[in-house]
């Protein structure tokens, strides 16, 4: 019987190789990002066509290489980084493996120029499949540009799973916001199809935050700092009131590197538990320095993950830090310097006046009351008499009512007239949650917001289906913008927002004009409206993986139907009511959840057994 184990060709060694570190384009951005951070450079631009599918091109002013170096760098694991194996416990580089270069060069027609500074000409070095086409001296600025053409070319079923464009480039933009996020003293821009999505300049993690997201983001970011002897830990975390219902921006960095780690996750997580609903999400930029020594990061071929030897001090420290920060953004007052601040005091218990202490005169005494004052009794001022009239104001009205009840119910009467219209009707709102009305079974709950999601959810469907949108002209149209990522699902989604009834106009860079609504959301904040609106499309694309319009109707009726504690009047209910049983579903909610129960007579009969 022959020998069956054979020697992989190297082409073939390497395309199995770039499908560990080249998952789609934006595996190549990343690592090239890398690589141009690596040469020491301060500006670094990032171009792409058709999301990185036909081409990614990486231009730096690094340090370059040698004609010799240029052509090492793409031998499977040549690497300047590392010598020995000892070398991989103390790496403050991003790459190190050497299997980049050699990864994309395997499954792409690729292009290198680089020239050192002191050199007079450049190299450069084109490449198809491992194959090298040509290497010549050319003419080129210092630094590296490296252009990656056609993408898995010779592996197209890699290139078949490719998902679409839209989420690709979202990909991409993501890996490109992780680098640029840590290094800020590095000028970066981002430009796709010719079209500058992003353009960096060289600032602080503030401002470059802010440049990225949006100056809305100015005041939503608390700093967080603190210093030990096992790690030093800095950032900024979101304020508890902007969480979002997706995980957006979260981003944990350890020693300028971008990490996933589910366990300080939870770290930050718990810190932030009473303070915030569970489905809801902190944003937060936190970094982390701490020795090479103790972190492991040659555990996964994305370099993304990392062990630490600390772990357990570090997750408390990071725990310590968030509510240390949050403790401070919580008690520090907000000095408004357009206002002049006065000091206010406390009404005194049991309203007694405070008496003016440099007042010499006898608390009877009246200036401007001619009238003789008797001696021992003291005058009831018009302010007081009006305080004793109206004293009930000073009570919620529910408590008042509540009152009156008992004052009835102990007099005899337990029922007022108008309470007994109230209990004649059939139907009422109880803990300003649940419409309960009477049926000839017994008695109908129904969920006010859930009914008023069905209601919505089916006409914002029929209206999309049928393209007759209601929508309300805004006075004075509103210019609103948002993070990239976010324009992008707006502009994708920009006909169907108009069959909901928005009327939206593009203006420049992520940025939009509203100048009409749905006729269900006057008189809400457009803005808010237009981020929950979003968080949800995204949540329910992740969790539900739903088609674009039944994810818009959702997402748009969660966000207007009726909220919890909402006073209802005997008419709206009605109307809620014959809306809900005309709908398709008046069971059950857009999301799954029950909007109607029945208690018969005999479950009645028991209760009172």
């Amino acid at each position: 019987m022959p020998d069956i184990i054979k020697l992989l060709p190297d082409s073939v060694a390497n395309q199995i190789a770039a499908g560990e570190v080249i998952q789609r384009p934006s595996s190549a951005v990343k690592e090239l990002l890398e690589n141009a951070v690596d040469a020491g450079a301060d500006n670094i631009q990032v171009l792409v066509k058709d999301a990185g599918k036909t081409l990614i091109q990486i231009i730096d002013n690094g340090c370059g290489m040698s004609v010799t170096d240029a052509r090492m760098s793409f031998e499977r694991h040549a690497t300047s980084k590392i010598s020995e194996a000892n070398d991989l416990f103390a790496i403050r580089t991003l790459g190190f493996r050497g299997e980049a270069l050699a990864s994309i060069a395997a499954i792409s027609q690729l292009e290198l120029k680089t020239m050192r500074l002191e050199d007079e000409l450049g190299s450069c070095i084109r490449i198809e499949g491992s194959k090298v086409i040509d290497q010549s001296a050319c003419t080129t600025a210092a630094g590296t540009s490296i252009a990656v053409k056609n993408l898995f070319f010779n592996v197209p079923a890699r290139r078949n799973f490719l998902k679409s464009n839209t989420s690709e480039l979202r990909h991409i933009t993501e890996e490109f916001l992780r680098i640029a996020l840590v290094y800020t003293d590095i000028a970066f821009s981002l430009q796709t199809n010719n079209k500058i999505i992003y353009q960096l300049k060289k600032s602080g993690l503030k401002e470059r935050i802010v440049a990225i997201y949006g100056n809305n983001y100015r005041e939503r970011l608390v700093p967080i700092e603190l210093k030990s002897s096992i790690t030093n830990l800095s950032g900024f975390i979101g304020k508890p009131e902007f969480a979002r219902k997706t995980r957006g921006e979260q981003y944990f960095f350890v020693n300028g590197r971008f990490i996933k780690h589910p366990y300080l996750h939870h770290s930050v997580d718990n810190a932030f538990r009473e303070i915030l609903p569970a489905d809801t999400y902190p944003s937060y930029f936190i970094y982390l320095e701490t020795d090479p020594e103790k972190i492991d990061i040659n555990i996964h071929p994305t370099k993304t993950e990392v062990n630490f030897q600390d772990q357990q001090h570090i997750y408390a420290i990071l725990k310590s830090a968030v509510r240390q920060a949050l403790g401070k953004f919580n008690i520090t007052p907000a000095i408004d310097f357009d206002v002049e601040q006065s000091i206010d005091f406390l009404p005194t218990g049991n309203h007694i006046p405070t008496a003016n202490p440099f007042d010499t005169q006898p608390s009877e005494y009246n200036p401007f009351d001619k009238g003789e004052i008797m001696p021992g009794k003291k005058q009831e001022s018009q302010r007081e008499k009006s305080n004793k009239e109206n004293w009930e104001m000073l009570y919620d009205t529910g408590s008042v009512q509540a009152r009156r009840d008992e004052e009835s119910v102990h007099s005899g009467h337990l029922f007022k007239p108008e309470e007994e219209t109230k209990v004649a009707s059939a139907i009422f709102q109880f803990a300003g949650r649940f419409i309960i009305t009477r049926t000839t079974a017994g008695i109908m709950v129904i969920d006010q917001r859930r009914a008023h999601e069905r209601v919505l959810y089916d006409r914002f469907l029929a209206q999309m289906e049928s393209g007759t949108a209601s929508s309300q002209q805004e006075l004075f149209p509103q210019q609103l913008s948002f993070p990239h990522s976010d324009a992008e699902i707006i502009r994708d989604l920009k006909p169907d927002l108009e069959l909901l009834g928005f009327n939206i106009n593009e203006l420049g860079k992520n940025t939009f004009v509203i100048s009409g609504v749905p006729t269900d959301s006057v008189n809400k904040n457009i803005k808010e409206l237009l981020d929950k609106l979003l968080d949800n499309y995204k949540k329910n694309l992740v969790d539900l993986n739903q088609d674009i319009r039944t994810n818009l109707a959702k997402s748009m009726a969660f966000n207007l139907a009726v909220k919890a504690g909402k006073i209802m009047g005997s008419e709206e209910m009605e109307a809620l009511i014959s809306s809900l049983f005309s709908s398709s579903m008046p069971e059950t909610s857009p999301s799954g959840k029950k909007i109607i129960g029945k208690i018969s007579e005999e479950e009645l009969e028991k209760l009172l057994k």
